[in-house]
C-alpha cells in the first residue's frame, strides 16, 4: 500500500518524464526519484531513445547513497536488452531496499519480468502508486504497443452552430488567441501532425509549436492526386520535416518538385488514413495529431485511427446550410449510432469551451 508520501513522489516521478515531453517515441516517458531516510538523493528522466533510462539518470546522481534507499519510478523498469542494458539488473545492483512502480509495462519484453527480477533480489516492490496518472501519461505508449499503431487525436474548432468555416471556406480564426495557444502546446506532445490537401490549399498552415518547443512534430500531408500548391509554408523544411503521402502514379512535376524543396513524397497503393497510421507506426511514432477537415476526419474515425478528441467550441454562430462541419459522412443514419465520447472532460479557455474525450471508450 502506498503512503501520502510515495504518492507526492511517484507525481514527482511524473513531472519529471514530462521534462521529455513529445521527444521520447517510440519510447515512453518515464521519470524516477531515489529517496534515503526521506530525502531525495536522485533524480533523473529518460530524455529520447538511445539515451539511458530514467533509473540510470537516478543512480548516477544518487551513488553510493542508492544502497538502502528507496526508487520510485512510474513505469516497471525494463529487463531486456535493448540499445540500453536492463535496468532492473542496476537497481538490483545499486542495493536499493525498495521499489515503488506506478504501472506495469504493457510491452511482452517487459511486461512484469522486471518486477519480478527486483523481487527475486529481495527488494520489496510495490505496484500501483498514482496509476491512473501514469496511465494516462503514457496512453499513447500503451496503445502503441497493444495495438501496433500510434495512438491518434483528432482536433477541431468549430463555432456554436457546427461549422469549421464560413460557405466560402474562410476559417480564419473560429477560436481566439488563447485556444490556439494551447493547441500549439498539444503539438509539442505530438510526433506528426496529419492534414489534407484542402487544408494546404485553403488554409497554408505552418503546422509547428510556435516557438513552444524545441521539437517540431513531422509534418504529414495525404493528398491522392498531388492537386497541391507548388509554393506552402510547408514546403520549408528547415524547422520542420515533411512528408507527403499519395497514390501510385501522381502528378510528377509537383512531386519532382517537392522533393526537390527537401519533402519526401510517399508513393502508396492506396493513401488511406489507416495505411498512414502503419507507415507512421514503422517510424516509431507514438502519438498522430490529425488537425485534417471533415472529410478526412471521417475516414479516420471509421479506420480506428483515432481514439481521442479535442474540440474546441467558439461562442459565434456562422450559418451556412453548405459550410463545412468537423467530421464528414460516417454512414450513421440514427442517433443511437452515434459514437460516444467518454472520460470527458471539459475546460474553458477564455469565452471558447475545450471538450476532451476517447473515442468509444478508447484510451
Amino acid at each position: 500500500m502506498s503512503t501520502a508520501f510515495d504518492q507526492a513522489m511517484m507525481q514527482r516521478c511524473l513531472e519529471l518524464a514530462k521534462t521529455a515531453i513529445g521527444q521520447t517515441a517510440p519510447n515512453p516517458l518515464v521519470g524516477c526519484v531515489i529517496v534515503s531516510e526521506g530525502e531525495i538523493v536522485g533524480e533523473g528522466f529518460h530524455p529520447k531513445a538511445g539515451e539511458p533510462h530514467a533509473e540510470v539518470f537516478a543512480l548516477r546522481q544518487a551513488g553510493t547513497r542508492s544502497r538502502g534507499a528507496t526508487l520510485y519510478v512510474n513505469l516497471e523498469p525494463c529487463n531486456h536488452h535493448g540499445r540500453t542494458p536492463p535496468c532492473s539488473e542496476a537497481v538490483v545492483a545499486a542495493g536499493l531496499s525498495r521499489v515503488i512502480v506506478g504501472m506495469v509495462d504493457p510491452n511482452p519484453k517487459v511486461a512484469g519480468s522486471g518486477i519480478a527480477t527486483l523481487r527475486n533480489a529481495g527488494i520489496e516492490v510495490i505496484v500501483g502508486a498514482e496509476e491512473a496518472d501514469c496511465q494516462v501519461l503514457n496512453e499513447a505508449f500503451v496503445h502503441r504497443i497493444l495495438h501496433r499503431r500510434p495512438f491518434g487525436i483528432l482536433k477541431y474548432a468549430m463555432t456554436l452552430d457546427g461549422k469549421i468555416a464560413a460557405t466560402t471556406g474562410h476559417s480564419s480564426w473560429v477560436t481566439g488567441e488563447a485556444s490556439r495557444h494551447r493547441v500549439h502546446q498539444l503539438r509539442t506532445m505530438c510526433d506528426a501532425i496529419v492534414i489534407g490537401g484542402n487544408t494546404v490549399r485553403k488554409d497554408n498552415p505552418q503546422l509547428t509549436t510556435h516557438g513552444l518547443s524545441q521539437h517540431q512534430p513531422l509534418r504529414v500531408i495525404m493528398s491522392r492526386s498531388l492537386d497541391l500548391p507548388l509554393s506552402a509554408n510547408l514546403w520549408n523544411t528547415e524547422n520542420a520535416a515533411t512528408i507527403v503521402f499519395t497514390d501510385l502514379n501522381p502528378d510528377e512535376k509537383v512531386q519532382n518538385h517537392l522533393v526537390r524543396q527537401g519533402v519526401e513524397v510517399i508513393n502508396l497503393e492506396k493513401s488511406t488514413p489507416a495505411e498512414v497510421m502503419s507507415q507512421l507506426y514503422d517510424r516509431g511514432l507514438n502519438t498522430v495529431l490529425w488537425e485534417c477537415g471533415g472529410t478526412l476526419a471521417a475516414q479516420a474515425i471509421a479506420q480506428g485511427c483515432v481514439q481521442k478528441v479535442w474540440a474546441f467550441v467558439a461562442p459565434k454562430i456562422i450559418g451556412g446550410s453548405r459550410a463545412p462541419t468537423p467530421i464528414g459522412d460516417l454512414g450513421l443514419g440514427r442517433m443511437t449510432d452515434a459514437i460516444p465520447l467518454t472520460r470527458v472532460m471539459w475546460s474553458a479557455i477564455e469565452s471558447d469551451l475545450l471538450i476532451e474525450g476517447y473515442l468509444g471508450g478508447d484510451g
